[in-house]
């Protein structure tokens, strides 16, 4: 009764407060969002909020199915593996057009991928570049055939070849726009094509009338039936829960957990979910920075943090609570590294801190050799990133460690978080494997980003290695679980919570299907339709 009593009244502060616009027009869809990202350049960005919107705007060579598992074709409509690993060949649609009308050919799709990884002028540094394998070259055979070849075999390459990072981008838009790509404009192969841009309001995307190259999976294969796709940003989330019932908005995977259940309930809304996603909430520390870089410091603050009950608290159900570094079901997960984490005791925080020589100061923050155990956290301004900020804060103050919060609205934040002016950071991120995960944030070339951590140990980076180009599942399982293993002893981040992907939408959209693909509650939309 009283969360429904809640969702009513945040409900009707929406309507009034939120705004007075009339619901959609019949095949136009408005997506709500609680943030906006910097830009849309899948070469330049990380953001979910970048990438929930590439999958539309653009296409890469191959696709996932729901299922997160099986690759089938998208550009290329077949490829062939050489035996040894080291040689891709893609073989290109004929009938594929950029939005702007000009037929895509393999040398744009050279251009792009070179691109991601670094290899055009001007230079761009995607931080995620390392997804790509160690590349050796990646041409265009022909019009059609695009040879993509490694220097050690990649096994997971056709599963980061889906990521919207190796999206096809048209080279005279890039060259014409430059460092405003993805700021004043894009021109990719998707089904939807760039509108106009607001930032912090909204992006309106065009359907785009040749697509007809779609995934197998949709039942559509294009063109969309959609003409208009507007994302909205809504920072408010009673607003989101609002606009929702009122039929003011359609579709939105950002409602506040306290609010699934009872939203699920409302008959003029739809709830789909996707059990195959892994998206982590976590709390890195920079090791080479004051404070965090003591190992005591970072075990303490294991031990001071009621993970469950934090979860409970931030997101009533809708995760679960987390411990070690890798999801328990992501392929090459560690049970042993899980046991090596330090779990909820204060005591044994308390312990720690005293043997690590940090004596109570006359505040109660810990001091040890003139130095206060205080740091910096940065944060991307959320609901759930204040909520969980307070209550670590609590904790480690009971403990007598300060830690000092500071959150930026999402269009600043990541240019913040390049920075080396914080000591610790609070970010979620998806992944398809523990190798996955662990490649993403932990070898030493990836710093300053992703690798806000600054680790740089050269074990690390062998055991790394030794797990990418593995062409033997046991020896590649081996060296990620010596991974894990470390990182739970050296604690340099806190896995907080796994959090669950619900998609609501209203009943005047039909075919709505939630996917999950880096983090991403829609893909192409190509099923979705309007029935008023």
């Amino acid at each position: 009764m009283l969360r429904r009593a809640t969702l009513a009244a945040l409900a009707a502060i929406g309507i009034t407060g939120a705004a007075q616009a009339q619901a959609p027009a019949r095949n136009q869809v408005v997506i709500m969002r609680e943030i906006d990202a910097d830009r849309y350049d899948p070469a330049r960005t990380t953001a979910l909020a970048a990438g929930e919107v590439m999958t539309m705007l653009s296409d890469t060579l191959v696709a996932m199915a729901p299922d997160m598992r099986t690759i089938q074709p998208l550009l290329a409509e077949r490829w062939e593996v050489s035996p040894d690993g080291l040689v891709y060949t893609f073989h290109l649609r004929r009938d594929v057009t950029f939005c702007d009308g000009k037929p895509f050919r393999a040398q744009d799709m050279a251009f792009s991928l070179n691109r991601w990884i670094g290899r055009t002028t001007p230079r761009i540094t995607s931080p995620v570049a390392w997804r790509a394998g160690d590349v050796k070259e990646i041409t265009a055979v022909d019009d059609f055939t695009l040879r993509y070849e490694l220097n050690r075999p990649f096994g997971e390459l056709l599963s980061q070849l889906t990521l919207y990072f190796a999206s096809a981008v048209d080279p005279a838009t890039v060259e014409r726009l430059g460092d405003n790509f993805g700021v004043q404009g894009f021109n990719g192969t998707g089904p939807f094509c760039w509108g106009s841009w607001t930032p912090r309001q909204e992006l309106v995307l065009t359907r785009h009338a040749n697509y007809r190259w779609g995934p197998e999976f949709y039942t559509n294969r294009g063109p969309a039936q959609l003409e208009r796709v507007t994302w909205r940003v809504i920072p408010e989330a009673a607003a989101r829960v609002a606009a929702l019932q009122a039929g003011q908005a359609d579709i939105t995977q950002y409602i506040p957990p306290a609010f699934v259940e009872p939203l699920s309930r409302v008959p003029t809304v739809q709830r789909h979910t996707q059990p195959n996603y892994f998206w982590d909430v976590f709390m890195g520390f920079k090791v080479d920075k004051p404070v965090v870089s003591d190992i005591a410091i970072r075990r303490a603050v294991h031990m001071a943090v009621d993970r469950p009950a934090l979860v409970r608290a931030v997101w009533a159900g809708q995760a679960e609570p987390a411990r070690n570094i890798v999801n328990p079901n992501a392929p090459d997960f560690d049970a042993e590294s899980d046991r090596m984490v330090p779990g909820f005791d204060r005591a044994a925080a308390i312990r720690t801190l005293e043997e690590a020589g940090w004596r109570p100061g006359p505040d109660g923050v810990r001091v040890k050799d003139g130095q206060r155990a205080t740091f910096l956290t940065y944060a991307i301004n959320t609901l759930d990133n204040q909520r969980m900020g307070e209550i670590i804060q609590q904790a480690l103050r009971q403990v007598g460690i300060e830690m000092r919060i500071q959150l930026f609205d999402a269009t600043v934040a990541w240019g913040r978080l390049a920075t080396q002016e914080f000591d610790a950071f609070f970010l979620s991120y998806p992944y398809v494997s523990a190798g996955d995960a662990l490649n993403l944030y932990w070898h030493s070339r990836n710093r300053p980003t992703p690798n806000r951590m600054n680790w740089a140990n050269p074990q690390t980076d062998q055991w790394l290695e030794a797990g990418r180009s593995a062409l033997d599942p046991a020896e590649r399982a081996r060296n990620v679980a010596l991974v894990q293993r470390q990182l739970a002893e050296q604690a340099p981040w806190m896995t907080v919570a796994r959090t669950q992907l619900t998609l609501f939408s209203s009943n005047r959209v039909q075919g709505v299907r939630a996917h999950g693909l880096y983090g991403a509650g829609l893909y192409k939309l190509l099923d979705v339709r309007t029935v008023r």
